[in-house]
């Protein structure tokens, strides 16, 4: 009876830990699809404004913010095994 009591405040403890990483991870695809939109929209305006940004061009930034949206993606459809759990 004392190992279940002493694993009880251990497991509630992982629980609070297991929250916590599922709160950042929600937090860091919604940074990297806000991310990926804005990456795509300057690379828009950059496009069709013509302007060009020593090596930076509108749709290099254009295909890496789709590159990015397409790694969100992955992350939201295939969470690791912490989210899962």
């Amino acid at each position: 009876m004392t190992l279940l009591t002493t694993l009880s405040p251990l497991s509630e403890f992982t629980q609070m830990i297991l929250q916590y990483f599922k709160d950042i991870w929600g937090f860091l695809l919604f940074i990297g699809a806000s991310a990926s939109r804005i990456v795509v929209l300057v690379g828009a305006i950059l496009m069709f404004v013509g302007v060009k940004v020593g090596k930076i061009t509108g749709p290099k930034l254009i295909l890496g913010g789709i590159i990015l949206s397409i790694v969100v993606v992955f992350f939201a459809l295939s969470p690791p095994d912490f989210i899962l759990g």
